[in-house]
């Protein structure tokens, strides 16, 4: 009986030293690993020329990776392209008009001047004078009309040029170039399928800087600090591998603790969110669990 006694009292202790342990090397904070993820989708609709990515590679930005059929909107601007020739074949001949039009005027303006200087010397008449008043009035008027006239055509040529503009910017848009370096986490489209706009091609992360996203309680606030230094762990073959993070981004107002990661307890807690950044040597993946240490310690 003594011997049991004792034997009890010995795991007794040595729990108590396993707990306190445990309570010294107790992360500050627990989370996952996220990334900013961009759908990229189409700009243009048709026929899916080239497409060429597969999921897990590493693109740069401005990388051209595939093609929209272009046919039907180029043969649409040779057809916009004839018909703007025939508008401007007719505006050129009121255009025409207009210029014999503003040379009788010009004639008949240099005509009103040598009689107003007659009339000066009291070589001319009032007559003479009103008659060119009146040439000069109805030459006004007739350029005005065929101004008129040709201003529907000359809203036609711009309404021609506008669409000329769009199908460019529709050509251009139809080359698949990507946005930003990352690495493609989902493939969408296939070549040869027929693709809308709008339509998503495939999802992209910027996977070289990592985000963990943890919780911190009201009193480790104090402790954080954006731009802070800290301790990120992720489980490894040989235990704990370390890296070194820096705090981004802290939450403005609490929140309750996600009951993902929680016991019942402790979800009913208000804690704050944060955010770490953390270089990828290539091994972090996003949804993977970490933990944040304040301090790091061994």
């Amino acid at each position: 009986m003594k011997h049991l006694k004792k034997i009890l009292l010995t795991l007794t202790v040595i729990s108590v030293f396993t707990a306190c342990n445990n309570d010294g090397d107790k992360a500050d904070g627990y989370g996952n690993f996220e990334a900013t993820e961009i759908t990229i989708s189409a700009e243009n609709t048709g026929k899916l020329i080239a497409f060429n990515i597969d999921e897990g590679a590493v693109i740069k930005q401005h990388q051209q990776i595939g093609t929209i059929d272009t046919i039907p909107l180029h043969l649409k601007k040779a057809q916009l392209l004839v018909q703007k020739e025939v508008i401007a074949s007719k505006s050129k001949g009121v255009l025409s008009q207009i210029n014999v039009l503003q040379a009788k005027l010009k004639t008949a303006n240099t005509n009103k001047t040598r009689i107003e200087n007659l009339i000066k010397d009291n070589a001319g008449t009032q007559k003479q004078l009103d008659d060119v008043d009146g040439e000069i009035a109805v030459l006004k008027n007739s350029i005005r009309s065929i101004e008129i006239q040709n201003a529907p055509v000359v809203n036609e040529l711009k309404s021609i040029d506008v669409q000329l503009q769009q199908l460019d910017d529709q050509i251009q848009k139809s080359n698949i170039v990507n946005p930003v370096n990352g690495t493609v986490l989902t493939k969408y489209a296939e070549p040869n399928e027929i693709v809308s706009f709008g339509k998503p091609l495939y999802k992209i992360a910027d996977l070289s800087t990592m985000d963990l996203r943890v919780y911190v309680s009201e009193t480790q606030l104090a402790s954080v600090a954006i731009g802070q230094t800290v301790t990120v762990k992720i489980d490894d073959q040989e235990g704990m591998k370390s890296y070194d993070g820096i705090v981004s981004w802290i939450a403005s107002e609490a929140e309750f603790t996600p009951k993902i990661i929680q016991t019942k307890e402790e979800r009913v807690a208000l804690v704050y969110a944060l955010k770490v950044q953390v270089k990828n040597d290539g091994s972090l993946k996003i949804g993977m669990p970490a933990e944040m240490w304040l301090q790091n310690q061994e």
